[in-house]
């Protein structure tokens, strides 16, 4: 028997349906000579500190470094997973080959490796090594079953990260922990995050501590275009002022205007980390949010895999483009025009040296139903991948200089000559947008200006948003704005692709960040973290950008991992020594986290949306935003439910239809239109959950005391301590106003 393990049970479930193990047993898949099984992500890890040596249980400085001789694995403490890993030890046993079916990268080797170890299990292993899931892919990965042997130094380099991980993060954090901890505070410290920490609280500071200075502009507007000075900002007024009154006095002259011929590229296809950026940009998402949304994309087989870090396609994908445009029918009116003639293949896409595991993230083909979030996903990575096989945008860069006594001023201005692929983005509200022209300007003309000499201040620089950070990390910290500088830096980047999204994750669940509004900002606790650390090796990203590029070099084989565990070793032995040498001089409380996160700024960071809400009325489906109104994704299915934009010739915005689904009704609205009058009323939903519009309720008049009872119209009014009533209460009349 034949025995698959994948990492996660959907996955083990496509690939029994392709092999035909079609009977489903418990924990795993049968069938046509094969077992589908599976783990649910970590089934083991590293032991703990104390399953080592039963003294390093305790927190206790004496017990540091803690630094095993050999590191162990063990299977996780959960009766769960202890249950399916004695199914999967049981179908090793009788096993004739394993084929490792886990996620093609680093992290997947490394799950089912551990497990496959900790079986016992010393058969053939295979390595089914694939970039998507959909049935064509799974079937060609089979046909080519790699040994397991050539993905050997893949799980070097990502043991060595996990033990790495532990002996800086366990020694760091119970170290920092015992030496400077407040009451009842864990001072979490680590490889990644806590150089992310450190951007983080430097920029603040930098922010904080800003001085602004005064330069000086000088500027003129020649038919009504903005001129600037050509050798730019002043920074002593009196400078800038002699110029200022000199060109007032004359008349404005055009001396040169070039115009160059250029082309504008596509945009690069998407990695993990540019697709992050683009969707907190676009859609604030964040980080974790796209990497969950791209993993579901590709787990419902419709894009690649996800966690890749390059943006470029091996050579042997060409022949495959033609069929994935062809398949891609929903977005067919921007893949016909390319599908009529050869298809364009460029080395900004194409290039094997730059492809390692996986290429970038491009779609399968197939289509489904997705919810709206996926859509939004993965509508942009459609439509990057058939920009790039447009040609490209043709642009007129043009320069003009000019003058007013002898003073050169200078302005520029882009034509599209042809727009190429801009045409796939002209139908959403993209960045990329046309530049606007200038006017035709011609050499020697002249003409009255008005010029301007303003005094302006220098800017501190942006507090990092989610998209800043993460492309930050990708550049150990470096402001990088080109995209082949960046793809050269990848190599000594903070942490990988997969897992950027986590550790920002983990500094917001430490409560050493938080939210203001798209700004990520270090909170009390963080800033006391990154000052009382002295040692600047923990808080450099550089160095924890060339342990990166260790880690790299391990799965290439360029160097053992048994080098980048001594030197780990070294490091936390040096900077034990060093830390609990130091004199402590401040104590980092838990009261701190409390002003973490403010109730205002929480609930602002997360405002309520209805979509992907659950459907009030059939309790199952989710809701989706349509043309003209959200509806239940399970609409032709059975469930009809929907909430119109407009109802009774008024708008309903979506705050409303929000307060309906939490509180029973909108608020009063005017102007709702009923046979031609303008009503005033609330919305509620009736008891078949169809709209239905209260009017306002008028005002009855005041009431006093010896008025007539208007309900029985014989009593009279009496007033109590708490309300108004009728003299008839005794006799039936249950009239009553409370005050």
């Amino acid at each position: 028997m034949k025995v698959c393990i994948a990492e996660k049970p959907s996955v083990a479930r496509e690939i029994a349906a392709v092999l035909g193990a079609n009977t489903k047993r418990d924990g795993y898949f049968e069938g046509n000579g094969y077992a589908v099984t599976y783990t649910f992500g970590h089934l083991c890890s590293l032991c703990e500190p104390g399953d080592y040596k039963p003294h390093w249980k305790s927190w206790d400085l004496n017990n540091l470094p803690m630094l095993p001789e050999k590191f162990q694995v063990k299977v996780s403490d959960n009766d769960g997973i202890k249950k399916q890993f004695n199914i999967v030890k049981s179908l090793f046993d009788k096993a004739e080959v394993v084929i490792n079916c886990g996620d093609a990268g680093q992290e997947g080797e490394l799950i089912q490796r551990w497990v496959i170890n900790e079986a016992q299990y010393n058969g053939e292993v295979k390595r089914l090594w694939i970039s998507s899931l959909t049935t064509e892919a799974i079937k060609e990965g089979f046909q080519n079953l790699k040994s397991s042997k050539d993905y050997d130094n893949l799980y070097y380099a990502g043991f060595s990260r996990s033990i790495g991980d532990w002996l800086l993060g366990i020694n760091a954090t119970r170290l920092y922990t015992v030496k400077h901890g407040g009451y009842k505070q864990v001072l979490s410290v680590g490889r990644v995050q806590t150089p992310t920490l450190a951007m983080l609280v430097n920029r603040y500071k930098e922010i904080k501590n800003f001085v602004p200075k005064p330069y000086w502009e000088l500027q003129t507007l020649y038919r009504d275009t903005l001129f600037s000075y050509e050798d730019g900002r002043f920074l002593k007024m009196e400078d800038g002022e002699i110029l200022a009154k000199k060109v007032k006095e004359h008349k404005f002259e055009i001396v040169s205007v070039t115009k160059k011929k250029g082309n504008d590229y596509a945009p690069k296809l998407f990695d993990l980390t540019g697709l992050q950026v683009y969707c907190n940009t676009k859609f604030g998402f964040s980080a974790d949010d796209t990497l969950k949304i791209a993993q579901r994309l590709y787990e419902k087989k419709v894009v690649t895999y996800p966690r890749v870090d390059t943006t470029f396609l091996p050579n042997d994908v060409y022949p495959k483009v033609k069929g994935i445009l062809t398949k891609l029918t929903d977005y067919s009116n921007f893949t016909s025009p390319i599908l009529n003639k050869k298809i364009k293949k460029s080395s900004r896409v194409f290039n094997d040296k730059k492809v390692t595991d996986h290429h970038a993230i491009i779609p399968t083909g197939m289509q489904t139903n997705l919810q709206y979030n996926e859509q939004q996903v993965y509508d942009i990575i459609v439509k990057r991948f058939i920009a790039v096989f447009y040609d490209d945008c043709k642009v007129s860069n043009t320069t003009v200089i000019g003058t007013a006594a002898d003073v050169k001023f200078k302005t520029t201005g882009k034509e599209i000559l042809s727009k190429g692929w801009r045409i796939v983005f002209e139908s959403e509200n993209s960045k990329i947008k046309s530049e606007s022209l200038l006017p035709t300007f011609n050499k020697g003309e002249k003409g009255p200006h008005e010029p301007s000499f303003l005094e302006k201040q220098t800017k501190p620089p942006k507090q990092y948003t989610e998209a800043s950070l993460l492309r930050a990390m990708e550049t150990a910290g470096k402001q990088v704005d080109d995209d082949e500088l960046r793809d050269l830096m990848k190599e000594n980047g903070i942490g990988r692709p997969s897992t950027r999204a986590n550790i920002i994750e983990t500094l917001f669940k430490r409560k050493y960040i938080k939210r203001n509004k798209k700004q990520i900002i270090p909170t009390i606790t963080g800033i006391q973290l990154i000052d009382t650390i002295q040692n600047e090796l923990l808080k450099s990203a550089e160095l924890t950008g060339t342990w990166e590029k260790q880690l790299k070099d391990i799965e290439k084989g360029n160097i053992s991992a048994n080098a980048f565990i001594k030197g780990m070793k070294r490091m936390v032995d040096a900077l034990v020594y060093e830390v609990r040498s130091e004199k402590v001089q401040t104590r980092i409380s838990a009261v701190n986290n409390k002003t973490a996160v403010n109730a205002k700024s929480k609930s602002k960071s997360k405002s309520k949306t209805i979509v992907g809400t659950t459907c009030p009325k059939c309790k199952t489906g989710q809701l989706l935003k349509g043309k003209s109104a959200f509806g239940c994704n399970q609409y032709g299915k059975g469930c009809d439910f929907t909430l119109p934009f407009s109802f009774s010739d008024k708008k309903i915005s979506e705050n409303q239809y929000i307060r309906l689904l939490d509180k029973g009704s909108t608020v009063n609205l005017k102007g709702f239109k009923i046979e031609g009058q303008s009503i005033e009323g609330l919305l509620r939903l009736d008891e078949n959950y169809k709209l239905k519009l209260e009017p306002k309720k008028t005002k009855t008049k005041s009431i006093k005391a010896g008025d007539i009872c208007p309900k029985c119209n014989s009593g009279k009014i009496l007033k109590g301590k708490a309300a108004f009533g009728c003299s008839n209460y005794k006799t039936g009349c249950d009239y009553r106003v409370n005050f």
